[in-house]
């Protein structure tokens, strides 16, 4: 099973993202459902670099086999935090529809995170 876990600010904006585990869907290198929340997990991750502007060396990222986290600058612009929140509120479109769809594969948490927590 694939965990996804959205960490937000007390304003509701996505500060950061787990996705965790392989989704079981079918045999590696054929689980097309594991390929979908990959995709959209690293498009994600990738366009927050290129589309929102915001330099690679400023995104706190890992990852492993069958593990994604990244932690979103707190520090962004009006513009780019904008930018980064359609980009980031169009993967978790993408993850809610695959989640309907295949609810048996794929869990999504939401936590909200405090100014002092550790995450």
């Amino acid at each position: 099973m694939t965990k996804v876990r959205i960490f937000t600010n007390d304003k509701g904006k996505i500060i950061k993202y787990i996705i965790k585990g392989h989704t079981g869907f079918e045999r590696s290198g054929r689980d097309i459902l594991c390929s979908a929340v990959s995709t959209l997990s690293q498009t994600a991750l990738i366009a927050l670099n290129e589309v929102c502007d915001i330099p690679e060396k400023d995104i706190d990222f890992k990852v492993e086999d069958g593990y994604l986290e990244v932690n979103i600058p707190r520090n962004l612009d009006i513009e780019k935090r904008m930018k980064t929140d359609i980009v980031l509120d169009t993967m978790l479109v993408g993850i809610k529809a695959l989640i309907k769809e295949y609810p048996e594969y794929l869990t999504l948490e939401f936590r909200e995170v405090k100014n002092n927590d550790k995450d």
